[in-house]
């Protein structure tokens, strides 16, 4: 039987459509997954609407999140029934991927979902929120304590900020949310922010070296915003850097890093080891409930994925879109 999935193909010209796939086409893996869950992220929505070369091999199924049930596997790590989450690795770069209601993928990808999440909850999450729960542990790792002052999080609408923002209020942070769109500050604040900043603070070039006032950061945006807040990070505080919504240059000084012992941790969350995830995971689910997630999500369909990345592209999202495959 055919399944559907969302392919993206570029002969004689990009196209974009939910198709009906052969699963015979399916590539290599130990784990076959019938997925009900996917999400759509930034770099989701740059591979569909084809403005920047996220593909790398073609034809491709879109989507680098997938979440749902083990059909059958060959490994002994895996038995049909467990709820898994496949994030990253690859999937609608170089490898199908999860916006789709098959897939097939190595033994090492998938992580067993921790009570109480499902695979919705693990949509809602996504690699957004899997992300985060890497950039707050890096923080916590580093030693940074609710007394040490606000921790600032840029970008905070988006699926990674807004995750980032719940789980640190939920450590007893001080949540600093940067945002460009100043009509969702009651959003940020029911998160848990406790003061909502204007991203134009952020978007022009700064000092090298400006008042110390952030124990550390979570930042989405890279650039002159990562710049700016690397800047304004107390002595012996650390940053956070997972995203580039804003530029992948970095137009910094070292001075933050060598007057004021700032560290910068940058944040590989698609090709992170089992371990990691699993422990990113557990944080996740310690700290945000179902209940929490449904104020972030908004549920689509298979077909309405690309309307809904074109909204993404022009930064009209606040939360994060699940896509239900199986509608």
């Amino acid at each position: 039987m055919t399944f559907k999935a969302l392919l993206l193909e570029n002969q004689p010209s990009f196209s974009v459509r939910v198709a009906d796939i052969d699963p015979a086409q399916l590539p290599e893996g130990e784990v076959l997954i019938r997925v009900s869950h996917s999400t759509l992220n930034f770099k989701d929505a740059l591979a569909i609407g084809n403005t920047s070369p996220i593909v790398r091999a073609w034809p491709m199924v879109a989507g680098i999140d997938a979440a749902g049930v083990v059909e059958r596997s060959d490994s002994p790590d895996f038995r049909p029934g467990d709820a898994v989450v496949v994030n990253g690795w690859g999937q609608g770069e170089t490898r199908w991927g999860g916006l789709a209601q098959v897939v097939r993928v190595p033994a090492d990808w998938p992580v067993k979902l921790p009570a109480p999440y499902g695979p919705f909850e693990a949509a809602a999450v996504g690699t957004a929120g899997y992300t985060a729960a890497m950039c707050v542990q890096a923080l916590e790792k580093h030693g940074l304590k609710q007394e040490d002052g606000p921790i600032l999080v840029t970008g905070a609408t988006g699926g990674v900020g807004s995750i980032a923002v719940l789980l640190l209020a939920r450590a007893g942070f001080q949540v600093l949310a940067v945002t460009g769109k100043a009509q969702d500050a009651d959003y940020l604040k029911g998160l848990g922010a406790a003061e909502v900043l204007p991203r134009a603070d952020f978007s022009a070039p700064g000092k090298p070296l400006q008042k110390e006032r952030l124990a550390g950061v979570v930042d989405t945006l890279g650039s002159h915003a990562l710049a700016n807040a690397c800047a304004q990070v107390k002595r012996g505080g650390a940053v956070a850097a997972c995203g580039l919504a804003m530029g992948m240059d970095f137009p910094a000084s070292v001075a933050p890093f060598i007057l004021r012992g700032v560290t910068l941790y940058g944040i590989d969350s698609v090709y992170a080891g089992r371990v990691r995830r699993e422990a990113a995971w557990a944080l996740l689910a310690a700290r945000i409930t179902p209940a929490d997630l449904a104020g972030i999500v908004k549920v689509i369909g298979l077909s309405e994925a690309v309307e809904a990345s074109a909204r993404i592209l022009a930064g009209k999202v606040t939360g994060r879109y699940i896509v239900d495959v199986t509608r």
